[in-house]
């Protein structure tokens, strides 16, 4: 069964009992109120007269006095008026029936032969419609003996007709709400399926690999909220399918450089190598670095591969954060030197010592400081700083380079990205760092303004760590 058919079928059933329950109450209470009201009527008419009688006629004979009796009941009512003797035989009748028959049939009347007012629902034997009678004694004022009753008889079609009327009119009514709940559900199950349907529409295109898709958000609500989270996950995975195609591109060159460095040289030393030894170290000389490249590149993807899948072995120990500095300043200072670009260090306070992986440390720190080089112009400037803030130690890389543009830095720590797409390297060098101090339990950040140059802050918390985080196993 559909939504749609759900919520509707869901939206009647509710209000369908609602209005049953509520047409049940008011037409009960409707019948209540105009039976009691008519009962009260005759009940009031039937004491005041048996007040009257009590105190004007009870020293006299019934059976005398009944003619000027029921003229002076029949006088103030619309009812029809019985006198009717102790015994339960009619005297007198406002409608002419004849005196002598028994009364004594009726409930009401056997009630007030007993001294208690009575009151019965039925239909006429005459007329055979439904009538209301109440029927009081006429007692003597001393003793309270019972002397007759006075007997007020009501039709009750008029008020049945008046009942049938008002609760046609409560039908209806309940009807119409329901009628108009319904159409209130449909449209309202509409804007809710038509939404669901859009984003059904769209994950169908999305699993047939159009990311370019995007769905319309309808309404300000949780389905508006998932389908502006449906456009931004497309967006994301399409941003994520170029990325991977230009990483496809660029790793392809990446290697294709190499290797057909590596088969001239091959092609070029066969060929000429055996009498010129100058050309055959040259051409090693190359043949090595170009194989370090590969290494590299490698290396690269094996590290972001086991990173992705959590597979990846940290060896905490105790590490000299200011040892490691230095260490990592001197092994890149050649390179800085060959560039003309200043390396420096500064140690502004004695750092305590940190638990972490300090090969992989290494790594992190040679990767931001290989990016800082690469895009450091001759005459410019890179410090290492490292200080101590709030538990934790601090690594901050800075430079005077080109600088990364504000729409590009949300993305430098993406897999695959590049600011540069023309630039040597993988574009795995940020991502696999940042994941490398996640693991340690710290944060990378980078700020960077164009034509300025660019920071990059390694938090590390300062503690020790638990044996779990080197549990690990590499597959």
């Amino acid at each position: 069964m559909s939504i749609q058919k759900r919520l509707v079928g869901s939206y009647m059933v509710v209000i369908c009992l609602t209005v049953l329950i509520l047409e049940i109450f008011l037409i009960a209470s409707v019948r209540f109120y105009y039976f009691h009201n008519v009962e009260r009527i005759l009940m009031n008419q039937a004491e005041l007269s048996a007040s009257f009688y009590q105190q004007y006629f009870a020293g006299e004979d019934l059976a005398t006095q009944s003619e000027r009796l029921l003229s002076g009941f029949a006088h103030n009512s619309e009812a029809q008026v019985q006198i009717i003797t102790p015994s339960g035989q009619l005297l007198q009748d406002s409608n002419g029936v004849q005196g002598g028959l028994s009364m004594k049939e009726y409930p009401d009347v056997q009630t007030a032969i007993s001294g208690v007012p009575g009151i019965w629902k039925g239909k006429d034997p005459v007329t055979n419609e439904p009538v209301l009678a109440v029927s009081y004694p006429l007692q003597a004022l001393e003793d309270g003996v019972t002397l007759g009753e006075v007997r007020f008889v009501t039709s009750l079609t008029a008020t049945l007709h008046t009942i049938h009327q008002i609760t046609v009119i409560l039908i209806t009514v309940g009807l119409l709400v329901i009628s108009i709940v319904t159409a209130l559900g449909l449209l309202l199950s509409w804007t809710i399926t038509r939404s669901i349907k859009d984003l059904k529409h769209a994950a169908d295109l999305m699993t047939e690999g159009d990311f370019s898709i995007r769905v319309r958000k309808r309404y300000r609500d949780e389905l508006g909220s998932l389908a502006e989270t449906l456009n931004m996950m497309a967006s994301r995975i399409l941003k994520s399918e170029e990325l991977k195609n230009d990483f496809i591109s660029s790793i392809s060159h990446e290697l294709r450089t190499p290797l057909t460095s590596i088969k001239g040289w091959v092609i070029t030393l066969k060929a000429n190598g055996r009498d010129n030894q100058q050309l055959v170290h040259e051409g090693l000389d190359i043949i090595e670095a170009e194989s370090d490249r590969l290494t590299h590149l490698v290396d690269e993807l094996l590290d972001f591969s086991k990173l992705d899948n959590g597979r990846i072995t940290l060896q905490f120990a105790s590490v000299d954060l200011e040892q490691l500095i230095r260490q990592i300043a001197s092994q890149l200072s050649p390179r800085a030197v060959r560039q003309g670009v200043a390396l420096d260090v500064e140690v502004i306070e004695k750092l305590p010592h940190v638990q972490a992986d300090v090969n992989r440390l290494k790594q992190v720190l040679i990767n931001l400081l290989d990016n800082s080089l690469k895009y450091t112009d001759p005459r410019g400037r890179i410090v290492i700083r490292a200080y101590r803030n709030q538990g934790n130690a601090v690594i901050c890389v800075e430079d005077t380079g080109a600088g990364i543009a504000e729409d590009k830095l949300a993305n430098v720590l993406h897999k695959f990205y590049k600011a540069d797409q023309h630039a040597a390297g993988s574009g795995l060098g940020l991502a696999i760092s940042e994941q490398i101090i996640q693991l340690h339990h710290g944060e990378l950040r980078i700020s960077s303004t164009v034509g300025k140059g660019t920071k990059v802050h390694i938090f590390l918390p300062i503690g020790s760590y638990r044996s779990v985080f080197s549990a690990q196993k590499v597959e």
